[in-house]
């Protein structure tokens, strides 16, 4: 059921790869709410052809490419946005992340520093520069909103997260950062959210993600969030109903973050 939350509203997704993808989920759910959007990702990335089907449901909306590394890309990108739109966005989604270590079997005890830059300057660094550069030319407009997907990783230790969650830890704190400036300039929040483990085509990369998918399972009251429900949360962030949330990291895992010990993790460790 829709309820035409972003009615009017335009906005930027990065990220949506194929229908696994959470950001391929919130691209709908933000066009099923009546927003306009505009979607990008690496132009290998659109090689694939997936996101032209997400482009068709979702109004015929405009495909521009963007590496998120280039400064002319994102330019290019937030040029061409409000252009179409013609003026300012209301909110952009950053779901944006790749680890060349984990791709690699690179232990964190043993990194390719090489491989690490280019993790932080695709998954953490590129959000600076998304919201440097939409700060520079005032692409959004005032009481709008931005959003990153991050994982609990940043705050605890997964040891086969690897690298990324020291990636995911810059990225939170860039969305503070840069919230309080982009807050005092023009009034735009920024927040990240730290969905639960989804199955995802980046996810199924790292190693014992189905473990730790059971595992967040049943250390989570609710039990998991799925990459809808995800899109639920991050529109009711892009809509006029919580335009006085900023800074913040907020967790969307069902309860995981703030849980100690659960009846079922207890009874199987008991086994």
């Amino acid at each position: 059921m829709a309820y035409n939350l972003l009615k009017g509203k335009k906005g930027i997704i990065f990220g949506a790869l194929n229908d696994q993808s959470i950001a391929w989920k919130i691209a709908e759910k933000c066009y099923e709410e009546g927003a306009e959007i505009v979607l990008t990702n690496a132009p290998i990335a659109l090689r694939m052809g997936e996101i032209n089907k997400l482009a068709e449901s979702c109004g015929n909306a405009p495909v521009i490419p963007a590496d998120v590394t280039s400064n002319d890309d994102l330019k290019n990108l937030l040029t061409k946005s409000m252009e179409h739109f013609g003026g300012q966005v209301d909110f952009i989604l950053h779901s944006v992340g790749m680890s060349m270590n984990m791709r690699k079997n690179n232990p964190y005890t043993a990194l390719n520093y090489d491989f690490t830059h280019k993790t932080f300057d695709i998954s953490a660094m590129s959000f600076h520069r998304v919201l440097q550069l939409a700060y520079q030319m005032d692409a959004i407009r005032e009481w709008g909103s931005v959003v990153a997907l991050t994982y609990i990783a940043a705050q605890r230790v997964f040891p086969d997260y690897n690298e990324m969650a020291d990636a995911k830890a810059l990225l939170e704190s860039i969305g503070r950062s840069f919230g309080y400036n982009y807050a005092k300039k023009n009034k735009v929040r920024i927040n990240t959210v730290s969905q639960s483990p989804t199955r995802t085509t980046a996810g199924s990369g790292v190693k014992g993600f189905e473990g730790f998918i059971t595992f967040a399972e049943k250390m989570s009251p609710l039990g998991n969030a799925t990459a809808e429900d995800c899109a639920n949360y991050c529109v009711t962030l892009f809509s006029d109903l919580t335009k006085m949330v900023t800074m913040q990291n907020l967790f969307h895992d069902g309860g995981f973050s703030f849980t100690g010990v659960t009846a079922e993790v207890i009874e199987q460790m008991e086994k």
